[in-house]
């Protein structure tokens, strides 16, 4: 997802369908609080929020 792959290309990457994937990143967005009415693109914010929860890069205020 951090790479910006869709749906279909992280489904045929991690050998699940599509559905699967649809599911697993509808649970991480659920998880962070991540609600289709936020501002910005989820993907990203998802990323962000792993990369500061981990001490990576993208830790901004």
């Amino acid at each position: 997802m951090a790479e910006g792959h869709d749906n279909a290309t992280l489904a045929q990457r991690l050998f699940i369908t599509d559905n699967a994937v649809h599911k697993h990143i509808g649970s991480i967005f659920l998880k962070l609080g991540l609600s289709v009415g936020d501002s910005g693109h989820r993907r990203v914010l998802a990323v962000l929020a792993h990369l500061r929860s981990n001490g990576g890069p993208g830790g901004i205020a």
